[in-house]
């Protein structure tokens, strides 16, 4: 049975929510050509919980891992929008909350202009895998250190870097950043 509003309760500018999870709580999105998400569980142990980030048998994808490295934000901090030509990176957030954000760059793609937004973190443990041309940019949405790991299929070149940047207001990417905390 649908529940009715009295127009009378509505304020001017308020905004209906759209659906973003099932009832089951699966993240509805319309993903970004070559973008994987993959929500795992925590496992509560005796001594605390065991949460898996990452497993070949996922079958994800077939890149291997090169390097893995760990990147924290301070509170409220933004990365600049970066993007990689030749190097996947695969996303996991191990402390705190992040929201990952991409766009899609890529003039030949057949997702070219979506966004994409996952909040992940302890709370909503998932693996982002980010393809090769796609932009993307992360915030600390806590008021404590968040910190991420990343496993790229292509170890960082000090000599040549596979980084492009742009700052986080660009107005190459339609997109803006909420400077609130959202916990």
């Amino acid at each position: 049975m649908a529940s009715t509003i009295k127009n009378n309760s509505l304020l001017k500018g308020a905004i209906k929510d759209k659906q973003g999870v099932t009832a089951d709580w699966k993240i509805i999105q319309d993903l970004i050509h070559g973008v994987v998400l993959r929500e795992v569980k925590n496992v509560p142990k005796i001594s605390g919980m065991l949460t898996e980030i990452y497993r070949s048998d996922w079958n994800l994808e077939s890149e291997m891992i090169d390097q893995v490295f760990q990147v924290c934000l301070a509170p409220g901090a933004i990365s600049e929008w970066h993007m990689h030509q030749y190097t996947t990176d695969r996303i996991f957030i191990n402390q705190g909350m992040i929201q990952v954000v991409l766009y899609d760059g890529r003039k030949n793609s057949a997702t070219f202009g979506r966004i994409n937004e996952f909040k992940l973190g302890v709370y909503r443990p998932g693996l982002v895998i980010v393809p090769a041309g796609v932009w993307h940019a992360v915030q600390n949405i806590v008021n404590e250190t968040s910190c991420l790991l990343n496993l790229v299929d292509k170890a960082y070149q000090y000599e040549d870097p596979d980084h492009w940047r742009l700052p986080t207001d660009t107005n190459e990417i339609p997109y803006t950043f909420n400077k609130q905390s959202a916990f």
